[in-house]
């Protein structure tokens, strides 16, 4: 991959060029993660899980609360105190 340059608009937006975007599958829309320090802006871009990772997590999940003895009831009331509706 070789080095691009861009530049910034006076509305602070910056554009990937497409060589790049191409590259890393970006499409409109996608979001990013944007950190700075110092001169180095860096842009991650945000990628959901898909469907069957996210029923894979929650599965991992269930287990692990099962394991841990806790209910469904249970949870309901450590969801509701988070929210501060106890």
């Amino acid at each position: 991959m070789k080095p691009s340059t861009t530049r910034m608009s006076s509305k602070g937006q910056v554009v990937i060029p497409e060589e790049i975007r191409n590259q890393l599958g970006l499409e409109p829309g996608t979001q990013f993660i944007v950190v700075g320090d110092r001169d180095v802006v860096i842009l991650k871009a945000l990628n959901p899980p898909s469907l069957a990772d996210f029923e894979g997590l929650i599965g991992e999940a269930r287990r692990q609360a099962k394991r841990a003895g806790m209910t469904r009831t249970a949870v309901r009331k450590a969801v509701k105190s988070a929210k501060g509706k106890n």
